[in-house]
């Protein structure tokens, strides 16, 4: 008993007590020859990363989804590495390397600094444990918290919460999920090691769990959507007996804590192939069925429209996704914010509408349809405050495109996200909410020439002068923003950003030529309003 405690408080597994319960499956070494993984598409950091384990006399290789595309011909997004030193082995062995976890004890390995650094993971090989040789707590990963004490810990449902014993490679393959996940690469030597079949599996496009798929969905029901974001990816079916179960373990899924289905969301719609996640989602229940594990996509695209006919709000979507797919083709960047902005925007728009509809004043009822959004799709989500600022300024920003005023035009080109904010304007544009136009004149303004900006400035600015109304006395309209129907966005918004300094930053900048005529003169009277006595203009 006392060697068994030892054992287990040293992270080593009790190979007498703890048998898995999966196949073992067989070593099999696959040459170059015949694996035919093309070298040129090894990342030179994680190749580094195998030979100084190896050559400080470890065992090391390149692990997992990365060897899966390597196989298959495609250039893979991460490169992970799978050693038989202990994390404080491998720290030892770098500069800037960094343990990390407790559910999982990782290394991080740092190469470069800022935005062009690369981290390479590396984890040590696991033993598969058994449930039933497991230190078992009462709640879910929500919920146990201190309770986490042990090395290799599951809930009441058999879902693994913490998994540190050390073990054989043998052992740490049978404990991943998939067949074409479970396969090891030297680099040094260009050998594949397959223990279930997984290049065969590879080849002929099968998603296959080792073991029993019921038990390894509940080991981690995570699994259930890398299934679906696989099978969107690759292209790959899903061999019968690992489809049978997923949607009788779906359920479960509840028990992962939301920062986790957040990130795993948003690893789906960022594939490259994010319509084909969509449908894969939708065809096993993910979305659709009421079960809430994806809020933001139940409240984007989860109901299929009616056949032969598609929304405003599923065209907008459809082109958000189409565009994502695209960027992702080109090996350009994503920005998540950008991508939940597009998911929630037609939310966000009805819930101005309402308020708007109800008597709240436009920008405060912008406000608080994004707050009531922001809490009712994405919630209490630590880490999410820059992700949801970027979304509420790409937001923002749309009655600002809309107004193309000429004092705050050029501030607006200025802003940090400016790029975004077009972005969103263009895609508005191509599903047909504004008009070309529209987005066109911003575009040129954008790339156009100092001279070119300047004509366009006085071209806008003698175009708005004709009609514009005198603001700040008591024979302004207080409701002439209001009440008018379901007109543009900006025109609700026009009467309370046009006197809002917050919204219109570039007002108090005005040019030599302002100065001189008529129009400008208002535009003076107005900005100076909000520094009058009291506010007498504004209260009338």
């Amino acid at each position: 008993m006392i060697k068994k405690l030892i054992k287990r408080l040293l992270g080593q597994a009790d190979t007498a007590s703890a048998l898995p319960a999966v196949p073992l499956g067989k070593r099999v070494e696959v040459p170059a020859a015949e694996h035919g993984i093309d070298p040129q598409l090894l990342d030179a950091n994680a190749v580094r990363v195998v030979r100084t384990l190896q050559d400080a006399g470890h065992q090391a290789y390149i692990v997992g989804g990365a060897v899966r595309d390597l196989l298959v011909g495609l250039r893979p997004k991460d490169f992970d590495v799978a050693t038989d030193a202990t994390p404080e082995q491998v720290k030892a062995l770098f500069r800037r390397a960094f343990i990390i976890g407790r559910r999982f004890r990782l290394v991080h390995v740092v190469f470069g600094r800022g935005r062009e650094h690369e981290t390479i993971e590396v984890s040590t090989f696991r033993a598969y444990l058994d449930a039933s040789a497991a230190e078992q707590v009462q709640g879910n990963e929500k919920t146990a918290g201190r309770q986490l004490g042990g090395q290799h810990v599951v809930d009441a449902s058999g879902r693994v919460l913490r998994d540190n014993v050390w073990g054989p490679q043998i052992e740490d393959a049978a404990r991943r999920d998939f067949t074409v996940n479970a396969m090891y690469y030297d680099p040094v030597t260009q050998t594949v090691v397959d223990y279930h079949g997984g290049l065969a599996d590879a080849r002929a496009k099968v998603l296959r769990m080792i073991g029993d798929p019921a038990a390894r969905y509940r080991e981690d029901p995570v699994r259930i959507i890398r299934v679906v974001r696989f099978a969107a990816k690759l292209g790959f079916q899903l061999e019968p007996k690992t489809l049978k179960p997923i949607r009788e373990m779906t359920p479960l899924l509840a028990n992962v804590p939301p920062s986790r289905l957040f990130d795993e969301m948003v690893k789906l719609l960022q594939t490259g192939h994010a319509l084909a996640s969509v449908e894969q989602m939708r065809r096993h229940g993910l979305i659709g069925a009421g079960l809430g594990v994806f809020p933001v996509v139940e409240a984007s695209i989860g109901a299929a429209g009616k056949p032969g006919q598609e929304s405003a709000r599923e065209r907008f979507v459809r082109l958000a996704l189409e565009d994502t797919d695209r960027r992702v083709a080109e090996g350009r960047s994503v920005a998540p914010s950008f991508l939940l902005a597009c998911l929630l925007w037609h939310e966000v728009h009805e819930r101005w509408a309402a308020l708007r509809d109800a008597g709240e004043s436009p920008f405060p009822a912008l406000q608080a349809a994004i707050d009531a959004v922001f809490d009712a799709r994405i919630g209490d989500i630590s880490g999410r405050g820059k992700l949801g600022a970027d979304m509420r300024e790409i937001w923002m920003m749309q009655p600002r495109f809309e107004r193309r005023a000429p004092a705050s035009a050029m501030a607006l080109l200025e802003q940090p996200r400016f790029r975004a904010g077009y972005d969103f304007l263009r895609l508005r544009a191509d599903a047909g909410e504004q008009p070309a136009e529209l987005a066109e004149w911003w575009e040129d303004l954008h790339l156009g020439s100092d001279e070119d900006r300047e004509a366009m400035i006085r071209e806008l600015r003698d175009a708005s002068s004709k009609p514009r109304r005198v603001r700040g006395g008591a024979d302004t309209p207080s409701g002439g923003g209001r009440g008018r129907g379901p007109v543009s966005f900006a025109a609700g918004l026009r009467d309370t950003v046009d006197g809002d300094d917050e919204a219109a930053p570039a007002e108090p900048v005005e040019s030599a030529e302002e100065a001189a005529s008529g129009p400008p003169r208002k535009r003076r009277r107005r900005r100076r309003k909000p520094a009058g006595a009291g506010g007498g203009g504004a209260a009338a």
